[in-house]
């Protein structure tokens, strides 16, 4: 979808850049509730009624207007939670689901496959519903997804891609780059927000060879799709979850823990699950090129 210059929402004007920053607070805030983004953005805005409150509420319904939209996709509502329906977001796709236990070279040669549309989006899109549990979400802005399956054509899971975190201390200070460079070349930093190896799949190393495999393609067919490189990719790995065996095998780097609150929760009230933030350079000059012009 093509976004506009500019809207008009509750007695607000956005601009794009408005809309990718609260899309950038979505993806690197992903545990946050609808109350938590509309103080946020309250605050980052300084949208006060006369009394010095925060409009918190008119917030809310300016978000709720941008997801009717199209431009955003919120969080559960709070009241919405028992609702089991609201989890299975898309129609079930009739698929594999024998059990794959073997060696990697067993089921050679593995096809990755560009998500575009038809069944393979349906699949998609109901594969990371059912089985990943972050669910799906939809998508917004660039964004890119990918099949992978076996000699056989079965499913083995699924990746995606999309726009990087709004702002993170470790990455930015791995990159070295100011906040105006960040700003104009976000953009060129794609966040891997979704990797699935279906559940029963249970075949050793295959996520770190699917991750190498789509690394050494993904600049080009990005620059194929959007017209732009990217130069970095990086991904959020809850601890407790998960481990981030599969990204340190295939070659990413580790630069630390997110802090568990947002970067304007300055009181430390909103305790949020730890993540550890992981790196991948798609080309030696990346800071050059981050840090620069782009």
């Amino acid at each position: 979808m093509e976004l506009i210059s500019e809207l008009y929402l509750q007695g607000r004007r956005l601009t794009l850049d408005d809309i990718e920053f609260i899309h950038g607070l979505l993806i690197s805030h992903s545990d946050w509730n609808r109350t938590r983004l509309s103080k946020e953005l309250c605050i980052h805005w300084n949208w006060r009624r006369e009394t010095g409150a925060l409009k918190d509420i008119a917030c809310r319904s300016l978000l709720r207007r941008l997801e009717k939209l199209g431009y955003i996709h919120l969080p559960i509502g709070a009241h919405q939670n028992s609702s089991p329906a609201r989890r299975v977001i898309v129609h079930p796709v009739l698929h594999s689901q024998e059990e794959i236990s073997c060696t990697l070279k067993e089921l050679y040669p593995l096809e990755i496959r560009r998500v575009e549309n038809g069944f393979d989006l349906k699949l998609f899109k109901y594969l990371i519903s059912a089985n990943h549990y972050l669910g799906w979400s939809g998508t917004v802005g660039e964004n890119f997804k990918y099949l992978f399956f076996d000699s056989q054509e079965r499913v083995l899971g699924c990746l995606m891609f999309g726009a990087g975190a709004w702002k993170i201390k470790p990455r930015d200070e791995f990159i070295g780059w100011s906040n105006e460079k960040r700003e104009s070349n976000l953009s060129r930093v794609v966040n891997n927000n979704r990797f699935l190896i279906l559940p029963w799949v249970k075949v050793p190393h295959l996520a770190s060879h699917i991750l190498g495999r789509v690394c050494r393609r993904i600049n080009s067919d990005w620059q194929e799709k959007y017209n732009h490189p990217i130069y970095l990719l990086e991904t959020f790995v809850e601890r407790g979850r998960f481990l981030g065996t599969c990204y340190k095998s295939a070659n990413w780097i580790y630069v630390g823990p997110t802090q568990g609150r947002g970067k304007l929760d300055v009181k430390n009230l909103y305790q949020l699950p730890i993540k550890d933030i992981w790196l991948y350079p798609l080309e030696e000059s990346f800071r050059e090129k981050l840090c620069t012009g782009g």
